[in-house]
């Protein structure tokens, strides 16, 4: 008897490490085949994905361009030139309030930095403080490849004691912004991040021009660094442009109580034939931006721009009495918005067709659980290579069914927006570097493959993207010499 009892003992404990296996095995292989190397290129994550035409992946091009030798012209001078140290340090905004974070040149927000369309700009970055590295990404300015500012992808971080130097030539007017590109989450969020606003070469007279870049410093909205209203003097009858930067990681409403207002630019493109808005929000995406202009009333009352529900630019000259309202109900749709134009291509005929379609699922990134973005139903690094050649015109679906709104941004194009739902567009175009993709929502977009490179295409909410929710867009026969990890630490997200 006690001999069965032993042989039973044995036997329950036998079942019960390999039960164990049964369920433990596959979760360690998992949790093993998750793990990233302490160095690696994007070259060769992931899967090429070439729907629409032949090709391969462009790693495997030879004789092909790295992307070092995209640059602008060498030679030429600056016209722009500025200097930007950057610093982790405590600092203090406007109003007074202290941050812990990161400065450029002793602040936050960083020097907006103004050109000429057509002016080569010149910024070289020295990193003073900033242990983890540092780098400028020109969110917004389609520049060659090498300047982009994607650590691990186009640069190395930039380490304490060392400095990089980017060159572009600002070749069409808009609202821009730039922020570091490596531990992105956590250096835009605290600081490292300024205002870039290209004018045209001939402007009209008589209008103010006002830059609005909204931040969060320890969850308090401000505006260019300062909290609450924001005073700017526009005298009767003139006409005004807000340039609104939505630095956040989320949408954020803007509207207009005073006057009506125009619409004129998204994300650094003139709309074309906006007409008057009365009672209806804009919705600006994590990362996008909009100029609204407004003709100042003859009376000399003020108008309130306000910026989400805490701040507002106040225009205004004898008064800025301006008093606040709530959010409209309607929010203006860019669908139908504006007059229609020609776009100089077709994209009823792309070259290449691609699916971007975001979920979420249980699993392991690098080795820790949890529940993570999906890009075509797979986890980071997982995650496709569009592959494409100079000059295709290509169309790409997003759809969203993950559970959350996500801020879409392609690195150095502008895409044009063909469809929300299935809803052509049927206004202005509408030319996009950062579109809000709602829970369940679906975009048709397009663009031509103007620009070679190696480009990131992800979520702009920057913790979704440091959760995974990225993807590239490589032209064929472009490599890159650039490691994640490494000894630069590189780590765009």
């Amino acid at each position: 008897m006690r001999w069965n009892r032993q042989v039973d003992g044995r036997l329950t404990l036998a079942f019960a490490v390999m039960a164990a296996a049964v369920v433990l095995g596959p979760l360690v292989w998992f949790w093993h085949a998750s793990l990233l190397p302490s160095a690696y290129s994007v070259m060769g994550t992931g899967y090429a994905e070439t729907t629409g035409a032949h090709g391969g992946h462009g790693g495997s091009a030879t004789g092909g361009r790295a992307v070092t030798s995209l640059i602008d012209d060498p030679d030429r001078p600056a016209d722009v030139a500025v200097t930007l140290t950057a610093r982790r340090q405590r600092f203090r905004l406007p109003s007074g309030r202290l941050v812990d974070g990161y400065t450029l040149n002793g602040g936050s927000p960083g020097p907006a930095i103004h050109a000429t369309a057509g002016q080569l700009v010149q910024v070289r970055l020295v990193n003073a403080s900033v242990p983890e590295g540092v780098t400028l990404h020109w969110h917004g300015v389609d520049v060659p490849n090498a300047e982009d500012g994607v650590a691990g992808v186009t640069q190395d971080a930039v380490g304490v004691g060392e400095e990089f130097t980017y060159r572009f030539v600002a070749d069409r007017p808009g609202t821009f912004w730039y922020h570091s590109h490596q531990m992105s989450d956590e250096q835009v969020r605290d600081g490292l991040f300024g205002a870039l606003v290209v004018t045209p070469a001939t402007r009209a007279a008589g209008e103010a021009d006002v830059t609005a870049l909204v931040h969060l410093y320890d969850g308090v909205r401000t505006i260019d660094g300062r909290e609450g209203d924001v005073r700017v003097e526009a005298s009767p009858g003139e006409r005004a442009r807000v340039r609104i930067v939505n630095t956040e990681n989320g949408p954020m409403p803007a509207w207009v109580t005073g006057a009506p207002f125009r619409l004129v630019a998204v994300d650094g493109t003139d709309l074309n034939g906006p007409t008057d808005v009365r009672d209806a929000a804009v919705l600006v995406t994590a990362g996008g931006r909009a100029d609204v202009e407004v003709t100042m009333p003859e009376d000399g009352s003020p108008v309130r721009v306000q910026l989400g529900g805490s701040s507002a630019v106040v225009l205004g000259s004898r008064s800025y009495d301006a008093p606040t309202a709530g959010r409209p109900a309607a929010t203006l749709d860019l669908l139908s918005y504006g007059v229609r134009a020609h776009v100089g291509f077709d994209p009823d005929r792309p070259d290449r067709r691609f699916d971007y379609a975001i979920g979420r699922r249980p699993g392991f990134l690098d080795g820790r659980p949890g529940l993570w973005w999906t890009v075509n139903g797979h986890l980071y690094p997982d995650t496709p290579m569009f592959v494409v050649s100079e000059g295709d015109v290509v169309r790409m679906r997003i759809s969203n069914h993950s559970g959350e709104v996500h801020p879409m941004h392609l690195h150095g194009h502008h895409a044009l927006v063909l469809s929300r739902d299935g809803v052509p567009a049927r206004g202005s175009p509408w030319w996009v570097d950062s579109l809000n993709v709602a829970d369940g929502e679906s975009y048709e977009i397009a663009f031509v493959a103007d620009n070679p490179g190696i480009w990131m295409d992800h979520c702009h909410n920057l913790p979704h993207a440091a959760e995974g929710l990225v993807a590239h867009l490589i032209y064929e026969g472009v490599t890159t010499p650039f490691s994640m990890g490494g000894p630069a630490r590189n780590t765009p997200e």
